[in-house]
């Protein structure tokens, strides 16, 4: 299996056991329809927002405040409209 690939099935399996259910829905849900389709920066990307801490994501996500970093600001962005959020 290449590296990619597995790299892939680690950001979903991470991105579905955060911690708090709600979040492992909403990152799960986002890592399914997107990761295999993630260019190699992408996932690097990726790879750095998920090891960020809970609260962080949740701040972002499930409440929608405001992201300092563009890059994160534009992937929080796309979580909360692929979960309805926007």
């Amino acid at each position: 299996m290449e590296e990619l690939e597995v790299r892939r099935r680690r950001a979903i399996y991470r991105a579905q056991h955060r911690g708090t259910k709600e979040l492992d829905i909403v990152m799960g849900r986002y890592a399914e329809q997107r990761v295999a389709e993630m260019s190699v920066d992408e996932m690097g990307l990726f790879e750095q927002f998920l090891a960020l801490p809970e609260p962080q994501l949740e701040q972002w996500i499930m409440k929608g405040a405001p992201v300092a970093d563009a890059a994160f600001a534009a992937l929080v962005g796309e979580v909360r409209r692929l979960n309805g959020f926007d």
